[in-house]
């Protein structure tokens, strides 16, 4: 992927990973003809207005609870200099650098739509910052989702107008600086444009297609983890019989099923019939069902940000008829609902792959529960030796704090502006709720991989079986590069960080679909 062209309109998932990610080489960012045409179609509305004098919100008036106050006309650029400088009192950790170029793309192609007002040369400098590396330093926290993210979305603005701060060159600098270095200059913002760049949903809409994307990895790691522990804990794959699932046609769990049985084809690790043990406990037999819910959840969030990504999400907006009669409406577009909801769907639903995960872990070290299949903690002089009894440990404290963390953000509201924003979303809160489920979730699944390692060369000591499945041979293989078979107590936590970085790299992933 060499360029991106933005319209406002045709804007992927798969666009927006390419470009957050893609440092240094990612594509080009370019405006499309149309784009271009419509945005200075819009800008002139803006002109065409102040001209004639008409009161405007945003344009001539103020804004939030301030919006009867009329703006001179000489005072409108003063105005949309104060929104930024105003609005920018975010707090906490800065966002990364990829999370802040999603921003930047998806609220540069809000405003290529052309119903904004901002001129074509401030957009073009949005992008002229995103294509020389040019960061802003935006501040995780501080955005109610309505109207819109206005704190870190002024701070993503502050670097045009040679205010605030950035990244360039990995060094943080002010924003005037990190401009020179790169060779731009800051602007004065016209008429409407502190308002365009600061109304919307481009804060929580980047996160969140950020955490869709790792959502797809991570529920492709869950499927990996529960077929190795069922491996190891010598289960049996007739609970995936196509059969079964044809019966309760929810697409994704017929979809997981599938993918179970691939995964698993050729194990000599899995029994078959036996009517001594005819069925395995419900972490094991009921992988399609759970995994299954959990990828319609991200389903969801796809769908929603497929169309948040492409949707005009400021206010007001301008609507130009055949006749080039104006018409500025109020509404509300920025309000992030339907995105705070999908993000806590999301953060619950993989909340509920760490608790699935750390049951399975749990039956790996419990012997009892293993019926014997395995050692007491994955360990053969178990009193000397804890083997994985604490990681099991660290797995249950992740579990818990996902759970915590699962509580809606969505339903919450604290009114602002003087009641005029009487409810709002908290999206970006229900975004980065998830952000840090999904990092809990990884760290579990890393446990449960090494541990299911583990029992696979134990079931190999002492039953002799040699195969493992067709995609789960190839990840057993990936993680001992990376981790030995624990004969004695030694530190390991750095082993569990390899094998994090391999899950969150998506290589688990990667090699199990090579297999």
């Amino acid at each position: 992927m060499e360029r991106v062209v933005l319209d406002g309109e045709s804007l992927t998932i798969e666009q927006v990973i390419a470009v957050a990610y893609g440092q240094p080489g990612a594509p080009e960012v370019v405006l499309s003809e149309w784009a271009q045409a419509n945005v200075i179609r819009a800008a002139d509305a803006v002109r065409r207005l102040l001209a004639e004098g008409q009161i405007v919100y945003g344009i001539t008036t103020g804004f939030g609870a301030f919006k009867n106050k009329i703006i001179p006309p000489d005072q409108v650029e003063q105005l949309q200099y104060n929104i930024l400088v105003s609005h920018a009192v975010g707090v906490g950790d800065p966002f990364d650098v990829p999370t802040t170029r999603a921003i930047m793309l998806i609220r540069a192609n809000t405003l290529a739509r052309g119903y904004s007002g901002i001129r074509l040369g401030t957009l073009q400098l949005v992008l002229d910052m995103l294509n020389k590396g040019v960061h802003p330093m935006i501040p995780e926290k501080g955005s109610l989702g309505a109207s819109g993210d206005l704190a870190p979305l002024a701070h993503m603005a502050l670097p045009l107008i040679g205010e605030g701060e950035a990244y360039y060159g990995g060094e943080l600098l002010g924003g005037a600086e990190a401009m020179r270095r790169a060779g731009l200059e800051p602007i004065t913002l016209a008429a409407k444009e502190g308002l365009a760049l600061t109304n919307g949903t481009a804060v929580m809409c980047a996160v969140g297609v950020l955490e869709t994307h790792r959502a797809e990895n991570i529920n492709a790691v869950a499927d990996i983890a529960g077929c190795m522990s069922l491996e190891a804990l010598h289960g049996t794959t007739l609970a995936f019989d196509e059969r079964i699932h044809n019966l309760r046609p929810f697409p994704r769990q017929i979809e997981c099923a599938a993918h179970l049985r691939r995964l698993l084809d050729g194990s000599q690790f899995t029994r078959g019939y036996d009517p001594s043990n005819v069925q395995d406990a419900y972490t094991l037999r009921c992988i399609p069902q759970v995994h299954g819910a959990v990828r319609d959840a991200i389903a969801y969030a796809r769908w929603m940000f497929a169309i948040e990504l492409n949707a005009v999400t400021d206010n007001p907006l301008i609507f130009i008829g055949d006749d080039d009669a104006i018409d500025v409406v109020s509404g509300g577009n920025f309000h992030g609902e339907p995105l705070a909801i999908a993000m806590d769907y999301l953060g619950l639903a993989m909340s509920e792959l760490g608790n699935i995960s750390e049951r399975r872990i749990m039956r790996l070290i419990d012997e009892s529960s293993n019926t014997y299949t395995l050692p007491a903690f994955l360990t053969e002089q178990g009193g000397l030796n804890s083997g994985f009894m604490i990681m099991q440990y660290t797995a249950a404290a992740l579990a818990t704090e996902s759970k915590v963390l699962s509580h809606p953000a969505s339903v919450d509201t604290i009114p602002t502006s003087a009641n005029v924003e009487d409810h709002v979303s908290m999206g970006v809160t229900a975004a980065l709720k998830a952000r840090r489920i999904h990092t809990n979730v990884e760290r579990i699944l890393a446990i449960e991989l090494m541990a299911a390692a583990q029992g696979i060369d134990f079931r190999r000591k002492r039953m002799g079986e040699s195969a493992l499945g067709r995609g789960t041979q190839p990840v057993y293989d990936l993680i001992r590069q990376h981790v030995p078979f624990i004969e004695q107590d030694r530190v390991l936590y750095k082993y569990m960080q390899r094998v994090l970085e391999l899950v969150q790299s998506a290589q688990i992933m990667q090699a199990s679909e090579g297999g």
